[in-house]
């Protein structure tokens, strides 16, 4: 396997601005009410889990960005609209097909669906443009 240079400082940054996403689109001021209703959460219940739910989020984001960082240099992307279409079908063909299982096992509502993956899909699309920079 060849050896890869990672930027480390990118992968720090990119896993951070997932978590800025992530506390923006799933506040009060865009989606929280939304979310809230169509998963079935109280926000009692998201608030008491939040510290082991954030420590949890941080190392999944940080494994997230140092992945996806392969996978922009093994593609060879080297402008940022390169790395964002990496992302893209890094989303399509992982996260949105995986994901589709919570609505047809589970039986979420496929708005739940769009909702999360939105936020899974423009967060890949920051990251993959900071760790391409």
């Amino acid at each position: 396997m060849r050896e890869i240079p990672i930027n480390m400082f990118a992968v720090l940054g990119a896993a951070i601005a997932k978590i800025i996403i992530g506390a923006l689109w799933y506040s009060p001021i865009l989606f929280l009410k939304d979310w809230l209703e169509l998963s079935g959460i109280t926000e009692e219940q998201m608030k008491q889990g939040m510290i082991k739910a954030l420590a949890v989020e941080f190392i999944g984001s940080f494994l997230m960005a140092f992945v996806l960082a392969h996978a922009i240099r093994y593609e060879g992307a080297t402008s940022t609209l390169e790395g964002m279409a990496v992302g893209f079908f890094n989303w399509l063909g992982f996260v949105a097909v995986v994901t589709i299982g919570n609505v047809t096992y589970e039986r979420k509502p496929f708005k739940l669906y769009l909702l999360n993956n939105g936020y899974l899909l423009l967060s890949l699309l920051v990251m993959s443009a900071i760790l391409t920079l």
